[in-house]
């Protein structure tokens, strides 16, 4: 089982695309009368001040249905959602397991818990809710949804990202992808423990932040990069003072001194826009013992790879890639977007960057498939193979004893392939 998954509830049948007979069931769900909904929206709407729990219980009242105090207690919560909160998929995030929810159309409503995705038993009343609550939910993060701006992300205040979508740019009406921040982190005990790697694994894991080896992890979205760096920024020395780089405030580290930086998207006007590789050129005057930036996906490659260079080791990031092997194409292409020629990154990369951490999404849950070396080679920037992970066994690479060596560590620790 993942570190985020948890046993299927039980149920009576198979849900639509649930060929299992198993579906998702949410800890309670409210439902909410339309003609109340509107009702209590009109009178909490008409004052001017914040939607506050008691202004919707007052209004509740005041409409003159007789809900009994179990159904007064329902009413409140699944209005306040409609108003305040995320509506109908409110009730998904009660499970603490829940990590992403997807809205493909009114009665298309599916989740991630870790085990894959799941089909919800949750429905709104049709394309004109689902909407309104994506344009609700960017203007609360800043930002504006309609047809000159159709595609839009942003990030609210509890720990949600927002992606919204709407049509003719998607096809099937409205797209809604909600990634929650749960403020919870493993440890590296805990993540053992649920599959993601194995004893000899996390022994080199924890010496790779020991001995300050700068490195990446690379996969797929989902695949549990950020799961993993967090865990692993919070094995750092209490003494070192950490400086995160996202472009959307994900990463938690258990640790005392993080200083985060999160880039800002323009206003209304196109104005205002602060990018990752200015947050990478600020933070080099915050003197960051470890800097690391959430995600490399674009122009800050070049100043990271800089800022590496320049004695800031032990840091690193994640990066989007097929396998570890597709990073150092993965780093040209970023670098390309820099102005950077494909030599620059090269020499930039093999002298800033260690090793390569690659994690799959597996059926049973996440795991860390292999371990790499960044080498500089006749042939280019190329990641040599260290550990390779399959089965429960792990198997050295012909880079293990280079990694083995600048780990302080016994190369016989794994045997070769």
């Amino acid at each position: 089982m993942s570190a985020h998954s948890a046993p299927w509830p039980p149920d009576s049948g198979a849900g639509p695309g649930d060929p299992g007979g198993r579906r998702y069931r949410p800890p309670g769900r409210a439902s909410v009368d339309a003609r109340l909904l509107e009702s209590v929206r009109e009178s909490v709407m008409s004052d001017a001040g914040p939607v506050t729990p008691s202004r919707v219980a007052a209004a509740v009242q005041a409409s003159g249905r007789l809900l009994g105090t179990a159904g007064a207690l329902a009413a409140v919560e699944g209005i306040s959602a409609e108003l305040n909160g995320l509506g109908p998929l409110q009730v998904l995030v009660r499970d603490p397991a829940v990590t992403d929810i997807f809205v493909n159309g009114p009665a298309s409503v599916w989740l991630d818990r870790g085990g894959g995705l799941e089909r919800a038993p949750v429905a709104f009343s049709g394309e004109p809710q689902v909407r309104a609550l994506a344009a609700r939910l960017v203007s609360a993060g800043g930002r504006r949804l309609d047809d000159g701006s159709p595609c839009v992300d942003v990030r609210l205040d509890g720990g949600f990202r927002v992606h919204a979508v709407l049509p003719p740019i998607s096809t099937a009406g409205t797209l809604l992808s909600i990634r929650i921040r749960r403020e919870r982190v493993f440890s590296m005990d805990e993540l053992r423990r649920n599959g993601m790697f194995g004893a000899v694994v996390q022994t080199v894991l924890e010496r790779m932040v020991e001995r300050r080896l700068s490195f990446l992890i690379s996969g797929a979205t989902g695949s549990g990069k950020t799961t993993l760096l967090a865990t692993l920024l919070g094995l750092c020395p209490s003494g070192e003072r950490l400086v995160l780089i996202e472009d959307a405030s994900e990463l938690n580290p258990v640790h005392p001194h993080v200083v985060s930086l999160e880039a800002r998207h323009g206003n209304l006007e196109g104005g205002g826009a602060v990018d990752l590789g200015e947050l990478v050129r600020q933070s080099l005057r915050m003197r960051p013992d470890r800097l690391v930036v959430g995600e490399c996906r674009g122009a800050e490659v070049r100043e990271l790879l800089a800022a590496m260079n320049t004695g800031h080791s032990g840091g690193g990031g994640t990066i989007h890639a097929n396998t570890a092997a597709d990073v150092p194409a993965r780093l040209t292409a970023l670098g390309a977007l820099a102005g950077m020629g494909q030599d620059a990154v090269r020499l930039q990369a093999a002298s800033a960057l260690d090793a390569v951490v690659h994690v799959e999404r597996m059926n049973n849950g996440r795991t860390v498939a292999c371990i790499g070396v960044l080498e500089d080679s006749p042939a280019g920037l190329v990641v040599g193979s260290a550990l390779n992970i399959g089965g429960g066994d792990v198997r050295g690479g012909p880079a293990w004893p280079r990694l083995a060596f600048r780990l302080s560590v016994d190369p016989s620790l794994v045997e070769p392939a």
